[in-house]
């Protein structure tokens, strides 16, 4: 008489029975888990810090441009912004604030990647029209303090268009300026301690050819403007600020400090000889008259 042939493997049976088995161990699990508030507090508490997590990492770049805007009272607008507060990018534009219909924006997009250190964030921005390869920003926070230092790249921190300051406003709009800004800094750190803003190093803004449509010259000239701070306490508080002409028809020089009811800075322009006729309209509008010269008075 033939035998059967052995069967291999789990039977139908097999296989019901284990998933019963299963179903009781996890229904046994969730039972203990119930029991014990330990577990529970364990669960509750990996919900929330993967929801913290998951909050944090996928910021996104919107909730950033929305803290801009804020923080400059809606002069600098970080339009059109994708990505996420980690890594993305947005086009710059300046306007005159809260309902003003002046703006201008730059031509290309800005970048930024931010990582954290031992200590802060590191944040990185490139922008292909604008800033300098390597421009890095290093946040460290601190017991109600807190400090930006700046490092520039191999060719400073980066230049723009005189003329995206129209997207101010008033009195940028009125005198149209052109030419080209470029800043540099030395060892620059901003640090806030207990709200009080102080500088240290130094930064150096130039405004290179620069023109104005209230002047019928091509060029008036170009001119630095230089940031300074150092010192301790009440000396690093007070950070200096000058103006000197570097090259042009139209003389500005000046200086001032900046203190706790902001700038104060007293300047004069005037014409190189020669140019007065061209530079007298624009010598009425920067200042006040005092025969030659203009008096440029802040604060």
């Amino acid at each position: 008489m033939a035998k059967s042939p052995t069967r291999t493997g789990w039977s139908l049976s097999t296989f019901d029975d284990s998933i019963l088995i299963g179903m009781r161990r996890a229904r046994s699990g969730l039972q203990a888990a119930a029991n014990s508030p330990h577990l529970v507090r364990w669960a509750v508490a990996g919900a929330v810090l993967g929801g913290v997590y998951a909050f944090i990492a996928y910021a996104p770049a919107a909730w950033l441009a929305d803290s801009v805007a804020s923080a400059t009272n809606g002069r600098l607008l970080l339009a059109e912004a994708e990505g996420s507060i980690w890594q993305g990018s947005a086009l710059p534009v300046l306007t005159g604030g809260t309902g003003s219909k002046d703006a201008a924006v730059l031509p290309s997009r800005l970048d930024w990647s931010v990582s954290p250190f031992f200590g802060g964030l590191r944040l990185k921005l490139s922008q292909g029209c604008c800033i300098e390869p390597g421009l890095v920003l290093e946040w460290r926070p601190g017991w109600n303090k807190m400090s930006v230092a700046v490092k520039p790249g191999a060719n400073g921190v980066g230049h723009w268009p005189a003329a995206w300051l129209e997207g101010l406003g008033a009195p940028w709009n009125t005198l149209r300026p052109g030419g080209q800004l470029r800043l540099a800094t030395q060892g620059l750190t901003l640090e806030s301690n207990g709200g009080v803003w102080q500088v240290r190093g130094q930064a150096d803004l130039d405004w290179m050819q620069a023109s104005s449509r209230l002047s019928t010259l091509d060029a008036l000239g170009s001119y630095r403007i230089g940031l300074s701070g150092g010192g301790e306490g009440a000396a690093a508080a007070r950070p200096a600020i000058t103006l000197r002409t570097l090259e042009g028809a139209l003389q500005l020089n000046g200086s001032g400090q900046f203190g706790e009811r902001g700038l104060k800075f007293n300047g004069d322009a005037r014409a190189a000889p020669g140019f007065e006729p061209a530079l007298n309209n624009l010598l009425n509008i920067i200042g006040r008259r005092n025969g030659a010269s203009s008096v440029i008075s802040i604060g």
